[in-house]
Parts: structure tokens; C-alpha cells; sequence
């Protein structure tokens, strides 16, 4: 198997499993440089480069940095390396950054050119449904059919109505560390209702939601308070979940709480997790 093929079978294994890394790709390459257009790099978050390749040291710990920096904020880099006396013809100095490119000083004998491309690939975001009601399981589906990866919390017996989780969590015990952004609906509908919202505020997760009416949830805020969930923690709850849309069926419930949802990962992330 070449070297193609090989990059090609491990970024395949990373994104099943869910794990983040950049991937570094040479564009172009102007007069002698040891690496040529199209060569690939996985970097990892730590900087390591897991497979491929990009380049010695000239080009090396410019895209390592932008690797990380794209990892940190989900958006892509392109990084020119380029020789001092063409950065100067140009009027740029090294770190520069201009038309989305960052400039960097290239000081190998080579005094060659080479351009790199540097994406983030993040884990898929985690849409994490708690309960079994009607809305819950329109919810999942609508939500793993756009992307999503979906965790269902649920009674054993409850588990069957979710035939495409990802993931399935027998009760409410949410780990309390995951990769990806955390997106979690607690739709339980009376059947968990306090235990499973306490589940939520307990994680980190972007955005935590409740089904049901206002008055409802704040009378589960408040059973909660007393069980020792802090202020903070609760204020984090929205509820009633989802954009007020009308919304009457489950299904169009669904649909408001995902657009919430939506609403809520673009504001953090223009561009949103790199596919």
C-alpha cells in the first residue's frame, strides 16, 4: 500500500472513531522545496504528526502551530512559506497574516515556496436525547439524518425506539467527559424528569434543554436547587427547549429544538465542526 492510500485509510479510522485532527495538505510548491503538491499530513492536537508527510523543518513547525490554532477555533488555515527576500519584495514580514494567508519565513537553503492547507477535523457534534416520548424520538431521528451523532439516554425498555443510536446509555449516567460538542434534550415527559435533568446539568455540554412548559420547569429548578445544583448550573437550562415556531406535533417540536440547536453551534462555530 503507497503512501496515498495509507493517509487515506488512517484519516477513514480517525473520523470513525471520532477523534480530532488537523489535516495539513501541500497546494503548491515554487522552485526547490523536498516536498511536492498534494503530499499529506496528519497532525494531531498534541502536535504530533500521526501519518504523512509535509516537509522537513522549513515548513514543519509553522503548520504544527497552525494545526493547533485550527484544532482551538474549528477554522481552516493556509500558511506560505516563503524565503525572506520574496516576503520583503512584498512588503510582508514573517507571521503576517493577509487574505486569510499566513506568512512565514523560510530559512532553508532551498529558499523555496511552499504552501500549505490546514483543516480541522473535529468529532461530529454530539446530540445527546434523554427519554423516550414522542418529541425524543423525532428529535433523534431528525437529528443524526443531519449530522449528528446521537446518544440515547433511556430505560431499557425504552431503548428500542431508537434503532439508529450511536450510542445507548441505560438510565441517565451521562459521562461526564466526551469528544465532540454536547448537545442534550431531556424529553422525558414525567418518566425521569429530575433525574435526568440533574444528569445533564452535571456535564459539559453547549447547550441543555428541557420539554415542557415553563411552569413545569421551574418547579423542577427548583427540587433541583435543593438537591444542591448550583445557581449557576441551572441558569444554563433552557426551557421551554426549542424556538418558538407554533410548533404543535412532535415533529415540529423536533424541528424547533434542532434549529435552536443549530442556532446555537454557527454562533460558536461560523463554519461549524469540519466534516
Amino acid at each position: 500500500m503507497g503512501q496515498a492510500e495509507d493517509i487515506l485509510e488512517l484519516i477513514s479510522s480517525m473520523k470513525a472513531k471520532d477523534e480530532p485532527f488537523a489535516l495539513a495538505t501541500v497546494v503548491r510548491t515554487v522552485a526547490a522545496t523536498a516536498v511536492k503538491a498534494g503530499a499529506k499530513a496528519v497532525i494531531l492536537p498534541d502536535g504530533t504528526v500521526s501519518g504523512g508527510w509535509i516537509g522537513g523543518g522549513c515548513a514543519r513547525a509553522a503548520v504544527l502551530k497552525a494545526a493547533k490554532d485550527a484544532l482551538a477555533d474549528g477554522q481552516p488555515r493556509l500558511v506560505s512559506v516563503q524565503p525572506p527576500d520574496l516576503l520583503e519584495d512584498q512588503g510582508i514580514a514573517a507571521g503576517d497574516e493577509r487574505g486569510g494567508i499566513r506568512f512565514v519565513k523560510n530559512m532553508c537553503p532551498s529558499q523555496g515556496t511552499t504552501d500549505v492547507f490546514v483543516e480541522p477535523v473535529l468529532p461530529r457534534p454530539q446530540l445527546v436525547v434523554c427519554g423516550a416520548s414522542p418529541v425524543a424520538v423525532a428529535i433523534a431521528e431528525l437529528g443524526r439524518r443531519i449530522g449528528f451523532a446521537l446518544t440515547v439516554c433511556a430505560p431499557a425498555g425504552d431503548q428500542a425506539a431508537f434503532p439508529n443510536a450511536d450510542r445507548r446509555i441505560e438510565g441517565f449516567a451521562l459521562p461526564v467527559e466526551d469528544t465532540g460538542t454536547r448537545f442534550v434534550v431531556v424529553s422525558t415527559q414525567g418518566r425521569g424528569d429530575e433525574a435526568a435533568l440533574q444528569a445533564a446539568l452535571s456535564v459539559d455540554a453547549a447547550y441543555v434543554a428541557f420539554v415542557g412548559s415553563r411552569k413545569k420547569a421551574e418547579a423542577l429548578k427548583a427540587m433541583l436547587a435543593k438537591r444542591g445544583v448550583t445557581a449557576e448550573k441551572l441558569a444554563r437550562l433552557k426551557a421551554p427547549a426549542g424556538l418558538d415556531l407554533g410548533s404543535i406535533t412532535p415533529d415540529e417540536i423536533a424541528i424547533s429544538i434542532l434549529a435552536e440547536i443549530i442556532a446555537v453551534r454557527r454562533a460558536s462555530h461560523p463554519r461549524g465542526e469540519a466534516a
